[in-house]
């Protein structure tokens, strides 16, 4: 099974990232993920299950440790013309 997840990390800071945004991009970016997109106000990721478990795990503690007082998540199933598309960049 293949995991999509979307997730925020808050408070917002517009001027500078917080720390809670550094540990979740680093968390993030460290995990055996077959895709990743960071942005300002959204993150995405994309991998087997068990790899994006583990890297929400890892990302829900080490944030919430650095100051997030908000995690706000999206976790979608992706069936298989899901994936296929992706993997042609046809994915939404």
């Amino acid at each position: 099974m293949r995991l999509k997840v979307e997730f925020t990390t808050e408070p917002f800071d517009l001027d500078e990232a917080p720390a809670h945004a550094l540990v979740a991009r680093a968390v993030i970016e460290a995990a055996d993920l077959d895709a990743v997109d960071v942005g300002p106000f959204g993150n995405t990721v994309e991998g087997a299950a068990d790899a994006v478990l583990a890297a929400v795990d890892a990302l829900l503690r080490k944030s919430l440790g650095a100051g997030a007082t908000r995690v706000s998540l999206q976790v979608n199933v992706l069936d298989d013309a899901d994936a296929d598309a992706d993997a042609l960049g046809e994915g939404a």
